[in-house]
């Protein structure tokens, strides 16, 4: 066993040293491999760039351009502009208000709503500026910049205008409260009694109460010619005039609050203050004025309210003018104007202004050039403006024959009697009448026999309405000022008869003055229809929304009478395709007797039964 084992030790001892050749011989192989792998995968051809071979490209000989200009031509001569520029103090400025900003577009652009056509330009002033009137701001002292609701009162109200007042009619003294973004421009100062809920409804406001608020106007006053002159004013609630930095006069209704406010401000010490009505109380006399021709001067006028009824009347005195008398004593004074009133402001004036409180048409006109134009109506209001009568042109009464064109070439003379079956009866001009087949006449002539034979129509009105009450203290008051009427006009075809021609209808609604004998055209409306199977031979149709005034005043007023407008029927016209009338209806045969005129006449004037246009009926003189 022993030497077993060392045999085996033997061959054991001289294995390291072939093991060791053999690892350093693959070792150095697998070196050598490793080195020629990365040498391949390192190693890339370097590319060398290559010039293109260079483009032969065509020359070209530049020319110089040439521009042919005439020897005898110069420059137009140029001619500067230069203005002296007259450097200000800085105005008073106030943030714009951001209340209503969220409508966008859709709210509408303030300043530029249009008037309607058929309503009555409102009594605090139009969207529109003419130049030479006076822009108004109107101003709720019952809510915030945002159109929050703040706590009010009349003693809030008056401390407002007080600090108004005293901060030297900035409007940055008012800024904290919800200004309208819309802005009214006046050319006169005359709004008679009447609710105050007037003025927001003038300034876009409908749904704000018609109580605790102001509005500001800011002008020039100027005159063509040396004069002086000064105001007679009346209001209610509270108005003041300031001419050049100064108050020249300032009413306010006795006993309210704010009398008491104007005082340490103005006084009047004129014996004929509160001697001569005015409105519905007595006036006060203003401080002579006196303007150099040409020569403009600032004019501010405030007016403001605590709500009810609101009166704001501005008259002149002009030095050494006599003026015609009322009936029951006092001298008759122009209204304060900036231009001459047009019909329409004179109707919407003397619809509730008491008879000879002040002349309209008469007075000077406050602006630096000439009147072009403008109304001249007589002192008294009882003379009409008599309306242009629209043009008719009579036809000249015929026979009725006419030529009649057959297919076959010929013409016939005759009058078309009737159609009967398939024939149809025409008479000669010896009256001897013949039948002749439908099939033997031209189109037109066919035409013309349907139209001759139009249908039997049924023609009807209605209207739905209901009351408007007005807003104070939070709400409604519950007592109507006004109704809402939309009427509708209903035409139906009771004849079998197929009529395949265009109905042209003409729908008038009529107003009566409840106090008055006076008429108003309340809406015109117009539709064309065919009757057929599928309208069931019929026409219905409606007009927009109308307001009608309908109130009294309160208990301290003598006059009690109910005033505004009512119902009083309507007129339909039915026209066919030739504008011939086949059928009328009206309640009242005075409308379709002076239908010609009625076509051409203003929506929401006056007219008396010959539709001629009047002035309305205003308030009786022993109304206060």
């Amino acid at each position: 066993m022993k030497r077993s084992v060392k045999e085996g030790r033997g061959v054991v001892k001289g294995a390291p040293s072939g093991f060791a050749i053999s690892l350093m011989v693959h070792a150095a192989a697998f070196l050598l491999a490793g080195m020629l792998v990365v040498f391949t995968v390192t190693q890339k051809e370097e590319k060398k760039f290559v010039p293109p071979k260079p483009v032969d490209r065509p020359k070209m000989k530049l020319k110089k351009p040439k521009v042919k200009v005439k020897k005898s031509a110069k420059p137009k001569p140029t001619t500067r502009i230069v203005t002296k520029v007259k450097r200000a103090s800085m105005p008073d400025i106030q943030l714009p208000e951001m209340s209503g900003m969220t409508d966008g577009l859709a709210g509408g652009i303030g300043g530029f709503d249009l008037m309607p056509a058929s309503a009555l330009p409102s009594l605090l002033g139009e969207t529109m500026s003419i130049g030479n009137d006076f822009v108004g701001t109107f101003y709720d002292f019952k809510r915030d910049r945002s159109g929050r609701s703040i706590s009010y009162s009349a003693e809030a109200k008056d401390q407002i205008i007080k600090r108004f007042f005293v901060s030297g009619w900035k409007p940055s003294a008012l800024a904290r409260y919800n200004r309208s973004p819309n802005k009214l421009h006046s050319t006169t100062f005359v709004i008679p009694t009447c609710n105050s809920s007037i003025a927001p409804e003038a300034f876009g406001e409908a749904d704000v109460e018609g109580n605790f608020w102001m509005a500001h106007y800011k002008g020039q006053l100027v005159h063509q010619e040396d004069i002086t002159f000064r105001f007679r004013a009346q209001a209610d609630e509270i108005i003041v005039v300031r001419v050049d930095g100064k108050i020249v006069i300032g009413v306010a209704w006795p006993e309210s609050g704010c009398d008491a406010l104007l005082a340490p401000l103005w006084n009047s010490s004129d014996s004929e203050s509160r001697k001569y009505w005015l409105g519905n109380n007595t006036s006060e006399v203003g401080d002579w004025i006196t303007l150099k021709a040409g020569v403009p001067l600032p004019m501010e006028l405030i007016m403001a309210d605590n709500g009810g009824l609101a009166c704001f009347m501005l008259g002149v005195e002009v030095k050494g003018v006599e003026y015609e008398q009322r009936t029951v004593g006092g001298p008759i004074f122009p209204a304060f104007k900036t231009e001459e009133m047009s019909r329409d402001l004179l109707d919407a004036i003397y619809d509730n202004m008491v008879p000879e409180e002040l002349s309209l048409t008469n007075g000077p006109v406050f602006k630096d050039y000439g009147t072009v134009g403008g109304v001249k109506v007589a002192k008294s209001r009882k003379i009409a403006e008599k309306l242009e009568p629209s043009t008719r042109v009579e036809s000249v009464p015929s026979s009725g024959l006419r030529v009649w064109s057959m297919m076959d070439g010929k013409s016939i003379e005759g009058e078309y009697v009737a159609r009967i079956g398939d024939k149809a009866v025409l008479k000669d001009a010896r009256g001897r009448q013949k039948k002749y087949p439908l099939v033997q006449f031209s189109r037109p002539d066919l035409e013309y026999m349907e139209l001759s034979s139009p249908p039997s129509l049924s023609l009807s009105a209605s209207f739905k309405n209901e009351p408007r009450c007005s807003l104070e203290d939070g709400g409604s008051t519950g007592v109507p000022i006004a109704y809402r009427y939309v009427y509708t006009a209903n035409v139906r075809q009771t004849s079998s008869t197929a009529y395949n021609h265009e109905l042209n209808v003409e729908f008038y609604a009529i107003g009566e003055e409840i106090h008055g004998d006076k008429y108003v055209l309340l809406q015109r409306l117009e539709q064309s229809f065919i009757p057929t199977k599928e309208n069931d031979r019929s026409l219905r149709f409606s007009g927009d929304e109308i307001e009608l005034p309908n109130f009294k005043f309160g208990d301290w007023v003598v006059d009690q009478t109910q005033r505004g407008l009512e119902d009083d029927g309507y007129l339909i016209v039915v026209k066919d395709k030739r504008g011939e009338i086949i059928e009328h209806k009206a309640t009242s045969k005075w409308l379709f007797e002076h239908y010609e005129q009625l076509k051409n006449f203003p929506v929401r004037r006056f007219m008396d039964k010959t539709v001629t246009r009047v002035f309305p009926t205003g308030p009786p003189r022993a109304f206060y």
